[in-house]
């Protein structure tokens, strides 16, 4: 049986294709024809010699192998890149000091961070999981070259405090975050709990605006300095909490808002703001491989469970 050696733009193609939901926008992307991509594909499926999709009503959807598939070309794709980045980044030097939102501290912190290292053994990275009003206030110090922070307008609002430049990454929604046996519901009339940070925060006072314009009355049952306190306290089923879809653990769910009669939440700004405008290659770096993990992140959460 011969070996088979799958063709990793191919495998670039269809992992980008399921990360943007359209393999259309994913042409844009890798800077195909759509037929070229469709082309890939058929490919893929040849050399898998399986069918990698399914009808799902008027779309498609994953089989088994094709899920299968996916896990693996995420992986050979991203060691294909780590690879590249070692090679022609042996001489880069240096040091890097970021700041990011706890939101992300379990997914971007080994991820990018631990490939980031094994590409670039020289460059010394010293990384930070603090809340926004720190995380600017470093960057001001010139404490912190790379910040991935929270905004609520659709440009950065913290981008003139500081010399550098601030980069749009996402505009995610604010979700309403909670345990499946939290049974609150609003036809009860009783307010609905809380639980926030217990310092200023854009997303509580997002969720305390929208259930005053609502007319909901709330109550705040929890506080914590810290997003792991947050969730500790919404699996025990004391309350909704309101976060993106970064970050949320298994032990939680997105609740949805119309069937539960919560008011809908808005987008909040995740911006990457750098600390001069004079960026070194090993900043610059770090910030596109983190601009393209926040990017392409998933989360199977995110399907507004009941």
């Amino acid at each position: 049986m011969s070996q088979v050696n799958f063709d990793l733009a191919s495998l670039r193609s269809f992992v980008t294709g399921m990360d943007m939901g359209s393999f259309a926008k994913a042409a844009d992307k890798v800077g195909r024809s759509t037929s070229a991509i469709s082309a890939q594909i058929k490919k893929l499926e040849e050399q898998a010699g399986t069918p990698l999709f399914r009808k799902a009503g008027r779309g498609l959807a994953l089989t088994d192998a094709g899920e299968m598939m996916l896990r693996y070309a995420r992986r050979l794709i991203e060691l294909n890149d780590e690879a590249t980045a070692a090679v022609r980044g042996t001489d880069l030097e240096g040091w890097v000091r970021l700041g990011l939102q706890e939101d992300f501290g379990e997914t971007l912190l080994p991820e990018v961070l631990g490939s980031f290292a094994r590409a670039h053994p020289k460059v010394r990275i010293e990384a930070r999981v603090a809340r926004n009003a720190d995380l600017v206030t470093r960057l001001e110090a010139n404490e912190l070259e790379l910040a991935l922070i929270w905004d609520s307008g659709p440009a950065s609002t913290y981008a003139h405090r500081v010399d550098g430049r601030a980069d749009l990454v996402a505009r995610p929604a604010m979700r309403w975050i909670g345990a499946k046996s939290l049974n609150w519901r609003v036809e009860s009339g009783e307010p609905l709990p809380l639980i926030a940070f217990d310092g200023p925060c854009l997303m509580y006072d997002a969720a305390r605006a929208a259930l005053d314009r609502a007319g909901i009355p709330w109550r705040v049952v929890f506080t914590s300095p810290s997003l792991a306190g947050l969730w500790a306290a919404a699996s025990a089923g004391l309350g909704l909490t309101v976060r993106t879809r970064y970050g949320v653990p298994p032990s939680l769910i997105v609740f949805d808002a119309k069937a539960h009669g919560l008011p809908p939440l808005p987008q909040l700004s995740l911006m990457l703001l750098r600390g001069s405008p004079a960026v070194t290659p090993p900043v610059e770096r770090l910030a596109e491989l983190m601009m393209d993990s926040v990017r392409g992140f998933t989360n199977p959460l995110e399907s507004e469970a009941a």
